[in-house]
């Protein structure tokens, strides 16, 4: 299986395979059509407290993918709900769709990391 990024408000295309938007709120201004969202998976997405502690302020960068990975640690009913809907589709690929216009420092990048390290550990 193929993990991609992409932001939300880029065009879909055939390449992306299963799109699974990986955000806790619905990004501005994009409807449900234009998206082409497969799922949204707000339940893997960091918490409203840790968005908001977080504010895409580049210095926090660090301590926040610290600390989204022990909420990710703690949260494995939702990466099994969302691993059985992928395997379920069938999907090669799988894009995470973001939100944030910063494209190296948001929630999506940290969590292809922590899946790719947790599919390794396998």
């Amino acid at each position: 299986m193929k993990l991609e990024l992409k932001r939300a408000y880029d065009s879909p295309a055939a390449s992306d395979g299963m799109r699974v938007l990986v955000d806790r709120l619905w990004p501005r201004g994009l409807s449900k059509a234009t998206g082409r969202i497969d799922v949204w998976a707000k339940d893997i997405a960091p918490s409203a407290d840790l968005r908001r502690w977080y504010g895409h302020e580049p210095e926090k960068w660090p301590e926040f993918r610290r600390r989204y990975q022990e909420e990710l640690k703690a949260n494995a009913s939702a990466l099994t709900e969302l691993a059985a809907r992928v395997a379920d589709s069938g999907a090669d690929t799988i894009t995470l769709l973001f939100g944030a216009k910063d494209a190296t420092r948001n929630n999506a990048v940290v969590l292809k990391e922590y899946l790719h390290t947790q599919l390794r550990s396998r």
